[in-house]
């Protein structure tokens, strides 16, 4: 807008009172001009706000950024990543970017940590802890671990300690400001504009274990691939305890940093619109105009100021064979892994490999009266067969007996290996009785045993005749 053109007039065409009443409605003018070009500078959307991401490898950072983001997928990169958030406020037609840092799930890489914020721009971050549901069992570890990272990397900041104080009264006035947010009209978000009287209202004091770990900046905890409390449950058998247990734990969590809670899926698309408008409402004072979500155990939503203990403890009612102040460890634990069993055939080893692996061991062990016991432990089922031949005795001599005729027995197998025609120890006599025993159908290798066992009962019973014959006397020799 341009001013106008006032008229000159001649100091004696009129009053002295005529003019100075012109001069003033010049001055009026000049002023709504310069405040109105003022309120619209400072209404424009602030540059320079940045979100810090962090979490572990996989659990879904870059997906979660990419598709508020407005992409499908980004690749992931290595160390510090970036990309960007455009904010467009309707109301005023303006528009904005907002930086995305996301760390590497390596600690190796959280040095990088200084490209992204510095003491200077630490009070316009907000900064975004990442968990999945697919891996309950690492959240809590997975929280501690990232935030102090992160108070490790202001503590090094060293921003002068009024500063930093006063950072951490306004998360605290923040999270006692808190009131349930009234339906807007408008579909697109509007920024809220400061009311008359606000720094004269009512609030209450922080419970006993809220924003004990205060980092001076707005903090969310965002679990994704809450789609998995379906593959838990069918899986793992997780029940409704389960999820209440680890609810009230990362609701505690969040009490202590003053943070909000969002269960999301970006495969099922949900909370994922609810949680950019959150993030554009704390980083640019957006109005937000939803309630907290705790119905839907994988859709949950609790704002930043909505928690407090007694909340919490409405989902202790629910544990049964867990106390809430039990470690989160011991009770969400990791479930074993299943290692796939592949079925691998199993083929016997060929029957004279095995009798020359046991005649090897044989001719190693000494001769002692306990050699043929452990013979007749290795070949169970031949021994069965020479009890029926009648082989056992009580007698030492008997004992002797058996232990030459098992020697006997395996040495004749050995020599006598019902292969194929022309092969070692298939001889004259054998290849008869493979000829009988095709035309009886009866196995060659049993026929071979049978054969043996009739020969040696033969000696045998010649053995224990000489054996009862009584010795000559003196006058017979």
């Amino acid at each position: 807008k341009m001013a106008p053109v006032l008229e000159k007039r001649h100091p004696g065409a009129a009053g002295t009172g005529e003019n100075n009443n012109e001069d003033e409605e010049g001055q009026n003018l000049w002023s709504s001009i310069l405040s109105e070009v003022s309120t619209r500078s400072s209404s424009k959307l602030p540059s320079g706000k940045n979100i810090l991401v962090f979490g572990e490898d996989g659990s879904g950072k870059t997906t979660l950024m990419a598709k508020l983001q407005g992409a499908e997928h980004n690749k992931k990169g290595r160390g510090l990543e970036y990309l960007y958030l455009s904010v467009h406020d309707e109301d005023r037609d303006d528009l904005t970017r907002c930086n995305v840092w996301i760390l590497d799930g390596d600690l190796y890489h959280k040095g990088l940590l200084k490209f992204a914020v510095s003491a200077q721009s630490l009070s316009d971050c907000l900064a975004v802890f990442v968990v999945d549901m697919s891996r309950p069992w690492i959240i809590m570890d997975s929280l501690q671990k990232w935030s102090s990272v992160l108070r490790d990397h202001v503590d090094k900041l060293k921003i002068e300690p009024d500063v930093l104080r006063e950072m951490e009264q306004r998360m605290v006035k923040a999270f006692q400001e808190y009131s349930e947010p009234e339906d807007a009209n408008s579909s697109s978000p509007q920024r809220r504009a400061p009311t008359a009287g606000e720094d004269e209202a009512v609030v209450l004091p922080l419970g006993e274990n809220t924003l004990t770990h205060n980092l001076g900046v707005p903090v969310l905890v965002v679990c994704t691939k809450c789609d998995a409390v379906s593959v838990l449950e069918k899986e793992h058998d997780y029940k409704e305890e389960q999820f209440d247990f680890i609810q009230s734990h990362i609701r505690r969590f969040c009490l202590q940093y003053g943070a909000g809670l969002f269960y999301t899926s970006v495969k099922e698309e949900k909370n994922l619109d609810l949680l950019y408008k959150y993030i554009v409402h704390k980083l640019y004072d957006f109005q937000f105009t939803t309630s907290a979500l705790v119905v839907e155990k994988d859709a949950v939503f609790i704002p930043s100021g909505w928690d407090n203990e007694k909340k919490i403890a409405i989902l202790h009612e629910n544990l049964s064979t867990v106390r809430p102040e039990d470690p989160f460890e011991d009770f969400i634990t990791k479930p074993p892994v299943r290692k796939l069993v592949h079925d691998k055939e199993i083929n016997a080893e060929d029957e004279q490999v095995f009798l020359m692996k046991q005649q090897s061991l044989l001719a190693k062990q000494p001769v002692t009266p306990t050699r043929g016991a452990a013979v007749s432990h290795l070949t169970f089922l031949h021994v069965q067969n020479f009890e029926q031949a009648g082989f056992c005795s009580d007698s030492p001599a008997a004992g002797a007996a058996n232990e030459g005729v098992l020697a006997n027995f395996f040495n004749s197998l050995l020599s006598k290996k019902t292969g194929s025609p022309g092969s070692p120890g298939s001889g004259a006599v054998g290849a008869g009785v493979q000829g009988s025993a095709k035309k009886t159908g009866q196995n060659p290798g049993l026929t071979d045993v049978q054969a043996e066992l009739d020969r040696m009962t033969r000696k045998h019973d010649s053995m224990v005749s000489a054996n009862n014959v009584s010795p000559p006397t003196e006058n017979e020799a």
